[in-house]
């Protein structure tokens, strides 16, 4: 018999058709050989294509070449096919089956956040970055202006562990410190992370909370820079172009002077619940980084300045989402975590 196109076309109808009826790794070595072998079909094939003038070789070389290599990864992958259903002795089931009782899943409303607040300042040129949360008391106070006979301390409640000078650290600042050190200047980092605070739980307070940290290092950075950075922030998660800021003095043992940034409601223009009818919410706590904390990572004060800008994600979260109780974020009520 000539070899001829249809003859080719033939045996892959033939081979088609018997790889449907294969069931095991036996039948499909089979297979295998009668048409891949040495004395295989493809290899009849081949050995009739050497006979063939030149012009037909040209025109049936290809096709019989696409043809073996067709064969081939149809063994593949029932090979693989059928190791698969040998593993799970036979237990398959329809990935793109509806199941109708199925419930997707959702991010937890602190991803969710995090998400939100990386994106923002990703967006605006600062760096994301992460700290140990089990810290020392070099790190968690005294690096951060407060030594061991500072008033500030008796403001947080410490987790003290039972190692020396260990405890869980109490707030993000943390993270400033061991980028100073190990950063070069300038300096823009986010740093949102888990915070302990040793405190009875209700619906406003937690013993385990999310807090960020934002902080610029450069030359010749000021307040300006700071209510910039914080007014941009604030619209852009609030989704509201139009909310105002105002500061007010506040204390915060790392950053003089220190302030308290208030945003605008963003529920309301003339006096709410939430804002208990102010029309302001407390926000952020700021300020210029101090000059003992910057002396302390070795950082020349003459020649650098900073601003630094602290907030608990929790509470914007509560704020943005309208959460009522701190206490629900760690709950397993699927009514609250299937809202996200």
């Amino acid at each position: 018999m000539t070899l001829n196109q249809k003859e080719i076309e033939q045996i892959h109808h033939m081979f088609s058709q018997a790889l449907t009826k294969v069931t095991t790794l036996e039948a499909l070595e089979v297979i295998r050989i009668t048409y891949l072998g040495r004395k295989g079909k493809i290899t009849e094939l081949m050995n009739q294509l050497k006979q063939l003038p030149v012009e037909q070789k040209r025109l049936l070389g290809p096709v019989l070449q696409e043809l073996r290599q067709s064969l081939t990864t149809k063994i593949e992958a029932k090979k693989s096919e059928l190791e698969l259903k040998q593993k799970t002795n036979g237990s398959f089931f329809d990935v793109t089956a509806y199941d109708p009782a199925h419930k997707n899943g959702s991010l937890h409303v602190y991803s969710l956040i995090n998400q939100q607040l990386e994106d923002i300042f990703i967006s605006m040129g600062f760096e994301v970055v992460s700290g140990p949360e089990l810290e020392t008391d070099y790190y968690n106070f005294e690096s951060l202006n407060i030594p061991a006979d500072h008033p500030a301390r008796d403001l947080q409640d410490t987790f003290w562990l039972n190692l020396p000078g260990k405890l869980l650290r109490t707030h993000t600042s943390t993270v400033q410190a061991h980028c100073m050190e190990e950063k070069k200047l300038p300096l823009a980092i986010f740093a949102p992370g888990r915070v302990f605070r040793n405190e009875a739980t209700d619906a406003t307070h937690d013993f385990m909370f999310p807090q960020g940290e934002v902080m610029l290092i450069d030359k010749k950075i000021s307040i300006a820079n700071l209510l910039a950075t914080a007014k941009a922030f604030l619209q852009e998660f609030f989704g509201q172009k139009d909310l105002k800021i105002r500061t007010r003095p506040g204390y915060f043992p790392f950053v003089e002077p220190g302030i308290e940034i208030d945003g605008s409601c963003p529920f309301c223009k003339k006096g709410c619940s939430v804002c208990k009818y102010t029309t302001w919410i407390e926000l952020l706590g700021a300020g210029l980084v101090h000059p003992n904390v910057l002396r302390c990572s070795g950082i020349n004060p003459e020649k650098y300045s900073g601003f630094a800008i602290g907030f608990g994600i929790a509470r914007l979260a509560m704020l943005k989402y309208g959460i009522n109780d701190i206490r629900l974020f760690h709950s397993d009520k699927l009514s609250f975590l299937e809202q996200f």
